[in-house]
């Protein structure tokens, strides 16, 4: 049995062997193209050896494929879509960043993904909306109230029956924007883990941190009362920075206005040299990211010749996403969000001071500092300005794209 299996299995094989040999042309005179080459080449004394005859028996020969008369040559005239593509840079650019845009995905809000999407899940996600809007909102609005109350029952009158007394003003007034501030971390059920020594108050040192929301401020204020710089805001937000975090000595500046730049600076130059101020905070982003990447930071705050102090600030996206898209929600609607959500949890690391080293540039020592904040709140680096975000191209730089992009395809149509 197994000889005739054997047996069987090389007559298999030699059917095989003779399927694949070429049948021979009955008609003498008519010869293929490849035939006559190969005949070419021996008259003029190449030989083909027999592994190589047999590759080229193998090998298939497109032109056997093409209607009589085509060739593979492509028509000249035409232009094509892989032409288009390689007539400018410019249609390069665009790809990528239809592939990979980075700087969108910087200011992009992450809903979270829906899990209530059965049958034993959807009852559950039901109780707890219901547990979110009916029982923690109610409440979480009480403590609200119930800080407001007991925070401008206090502030209103140290801050005019005091005026006298600068010192002891300004230190019961720092005591009740960090009681404040409690009570907004309060509002969301916050869950803040503070790692690093808390900061103090000293001469020529700033404190540097990524941007996420408003309430980075509020969750570093509450423990210790920061002179903030940050964008002037309508409705009660400019109300509040008007009147109450001006008493902390906070800076306000307004992007559109090209002045106030100059003036900041200066302001910024006078707080940094004071003993008695309170340590001065910066966002150096100057704008809100979702906490997944860290855009390029501001040299704003590294060319004041002080101590900079790095701090990073990770939120936790299980309960809340605490990014707030200020070109879609208000930040009374982002603080609604806030309140009623589960929690507000997040990690604050406050890092080693840095100074600046001898030859390095304010740039590079903002970059080093944006280093060390991303390393240990996990973002990832992008190499755009924030400012981006609020501007559009200018126009001499729209129409000179769209010059060099004319003279490519000019260029490319004549070569055709």
């Amino acid at each position: 049995m197994k000889k005739e299996k054997l047996f069987g299995f090389i007559n298999i094989k030699k059917k095989e062997k003779e399927e694949k040999k070429p049948k021979p042309n009955k008609n003498p005179n008519s010869r293929t193209k490849s035939e006559s080459e190969r005949e070419g080449m021996s008259s003029r004394g190449g030989k083909l050896s027999s592994s190589s005859s047999e590759l080229d028996l193998d090998r298939p020969n497109i032109e056997d494929y093409l209607p009589s008369g085509s060739s593979i040559n492509e028509p000249r005239g035409k232009l094509r879509l892989r032409d288009l593509l390689d007539i400018s840079p410019t249609l390069t650019e665009a790809a990528g960043a239809i592939v990979d845009d980075s700087f969108t995905r910087c200011f992009k809000s992450n809903p979270p993904e829906p899990w209530n999407w059965n049958v034993y899940l959807f009852p559950l996600w039901c109780f707890g909306v219901a547990v979110r809007y009916l029982i923690l909102f109610p409440a979480r609005v009480v403590v609200l109230t119930i800080g407001w109350i007991i925070f401008l029952s206090s502030f209103i009158p140290v801050h005019f029956l005091l005026k006298g007394h600068d010192k002891l003003r300004k230190k019961m007034e720092r005591v009740l924007v960090e009681l404040m501030c409690s009570f907004f971390v309060a509002s969301w059920t916050g869950v803040v883990k503070y790692h690093g020594p808390r900061p103090s108050i000293r001469p020529k040192q700033v404190f540097v941190a990524n941007h996420t929301s408003m309430i980075d401020f509020i969750i570093l204020e509450q423990m210790t009362a920061f002179a903030v710089i940050m964008q002037k805001h309508p409705g009660w937000v400019g109300l509040l920075q008007s009147t109450i975090l001006e008493s902390v000595g906070c800076i306000w500046f307004n992007r559109s206005e090209a002045k106030d730049r100059e003036i900041v600076a200066k302001k910024l130059r006078d707080h940094v040299q004071g003993v008695d101020n309170n340590p001065l905070l910066i966002f150096p982003e100057g704008t809100c990211v979702n906490n997944q990447y860290s855009v390029m930071f501001k040299k704003g705050a590294f060319e004041l010749g002080c101590t900079v102090c790095p701090i990073a600030i990770k939120y936790n996206k299980i309960f809340v996403d605490a990014f707030w898209n200020s070109r879609k929600q208000s930040f009374t609607m982002h603080l609604l969000q806030l309140m009623t959500s589960w929690a507000v949890v997040c990690d604050v690391w406050y890092l080693e001071p840095q100074n600046l080293r001898p030859g390095e540039t304010p740039i590079e020592f903002a970059e080093r500092v944006r280093d060390i904040i991303s390393v240990r709140a996990g973002l990832k680096k992008v190499p755009w300005d924030g400012y981006l975000k609020y501007s559009r191209p200018s126009p001499k730089h729209r129409e000179r794209k769209q010059q060099s992009f004319a003279e490519s395809v000019l260029l490319r149509l004549e070569e055709k």
